[in-house]
């Protein structure tokens, strides 16, 4: 006897389950979380496990070879499942690079799609469900569509991103961005600031902006300048922590300084990369500016009125990187005093100029580079860390060490510190407490909670 048409539609609702995986930053990161609120508005439900999943999606990231190598590495780990008739899809920046191609090296995914046709996923699915094997999202790199976040399924709920700056123009010699994420393109402001209002009514305390270039922001309303926008976002009511990444120095004003000084809410941190101390290879980057221009950018924030923690990135083993270089970038590390620096040894992209460059170094000569460095920012940081020492600052509580009974947080200067509470019950996430530090090591802090 055939079931009623109510339960089977109960059964293909309760079987449509999806996993995914995540590679790379905070933009794949929020993306994701745009992926995720479309598939179950599209009636799908998330599974924590691949082999409990019938639809399995990675979200991929191609800025290094290595993050590229481990999505088609994961991909052939799990083709053993093809036979219990679950189905791959491949998204993001790995996606829109290699296109079609996926289909010839991986030929049990049936979906490919770049992050700016994830609002065509409803479609994409509906084709998926109905047995095509090859359906791309790869073509609309350069709609504004892309910021849509209908159907956003935020995994925090305290801290939430808004993406305001999609694609990259400035074409650095290594960087595959502009490639695969398309042409800049900003998000009106009156968006923006419409979904930090919706955030903060949903009880987010924590906006993080996101863009390649965040402050190559361009209102297309004209009303407001990147400064000026974040302003704006730290005064919505019920905000109390706005950040923004990846700054790109070239775009870096002094108003943005001045915006942090005046308005409490903006967090005292930058992320501002530098990829070399090397005015030389600054120049074969195609960064478009020099060792000195950028220090007066860090001499701005260094001026503010609060103190900045500052962060970066960087490049070792560029094509042609003498000694006297990596040398310089060393000590590039120091006159900064960086908080964290974040170390990537150079990887060739396709399309990138930088591929046909010579004088590649070899690998194991990056690696020797790359500990040169990452030693003495080791040192930087011990130094930096120990200013802490002492004082009491605002800790928004992310988790809960139980084996250690302490509790897991963040500063505002992007520091993660540790600390014990008099409280019997350790404090919810999301909460806010003043903690004086007790303790410092070169990547975190210790404390306690102090009583108010």
């Amino acid at each position: 006897m055939a079931a009623p048409a109510q339960s089977r539609r109960y059964t293909e609702i309760v079987t449509k389950t999806f996993y995914i995986e995540t590679f790379g930053c905070q933009m794949n990161a929020h993306d994701s979380e745009k992926v995720i609120g479309t598939l179950e508005h599209e009636g799908y439900m998330r599974v924590e496990d691949e082999a409990d999943a019938g639809l399995i999606l990675y979200n991929t990231c191609s800025i290094r070879d290595k993050a590229e190598q481990k999505v088609f590495h994961r991909l052939n780990e799990y083709k053993k499942l093809q036979g219990e008739g679950k189905k791959f899809a491949v998204l993001g920046c790995v996606a829109q690079q290699e296109g079609e191609k996926i289909f010839d090296r991986a030929p049990y995914v049936s979906l490919v799609s770049g992050s700016a046709s994830y609002r065509n996923l409803p479609e994409m699915l509906v084709r998926l469900e109905a047995g095509e094997s090859r359906i791309t999202g790869l073509d609309d790199r350069q709609t504004e569509e892309t910021f849509d976040t209908e159907f956003t399924s935020r995994t925090n709920p305290h801290r939430g991103y808004i993406t305001i700056v999609e694609g990259c123009d400035k074409f650095c010699a290594y960087c595959v961005v502009p490639y695969t994420r398309g042409k800049e393109r900003s998000r009106a402001s009156n968006s923006v600031l419409s979904e930090g209002r919706r955030m903060a009514d949903a009880g987010f305390t924590e906006i993080q902006l996101l863009g390649q270039n965040v402050n190559s922001y361009r209102d297309p309303s004209g009303k407001m300048s990147f400064a000026e926008l974040l302003a704006a976002v730290g005064e919505i009511a019920g905000i109390r922590r706005v950040r923004f990444t990846t700054s790109h120095p070239r775009d870096f004003t002094r108003d943005i300084v001045q915006a942090i000084d005046a308005v409490p809410t903006l967090c005292d941190h930058v992320h501002l990369p530098v990829q070399s101390g090397s005015t030389a290879i600054l120049k074969a980057m195609s960064r478009e500016y020099t060792r000195d221009w950028y220090l007066e950018r860090i001499a701005w924030i260094k001026g503010a009125k609060r103190e900045i923690s500052m962060t970066s990135d960087i490049i070792v083993g560029f094509p042609g990187e003498t000694e006297q270089d990596l040398e310089d970038t060393a000590t590039l590390l120091e006159e900064v005093g960086y908080d964290a620096v974040f170390c990537f040894k150079y990887s060739p992209r396709p399309n990138t100029p930088a591929i046909t460059m010579a004088d590649s170094i070899p690998d194991e000569e990056k690696a020797r580079r790359l500990q040169v460095l990452l030693e003495r920012q080791r040192e930087v940081q011990r130094k930096s860390y120990a200013r802490h020492l002492g004082q009491v600052m605002e800790v928004m509580v992310e988790g809960h060490n139980h084996a250690r009974n302490q509790v897991v947080g963040r500063s505002s200067q992007n520091k993660t510190v540790n600390f014990t509470t008099a409280q019997p019950i350790l404090p919810a996430m999301g909460n806010y407490l003043p903690v004086r530090i007790t303790q410092t090591f070169p990547n975190s802090l210790v404390g306690e909670a102090v009583t108010v």
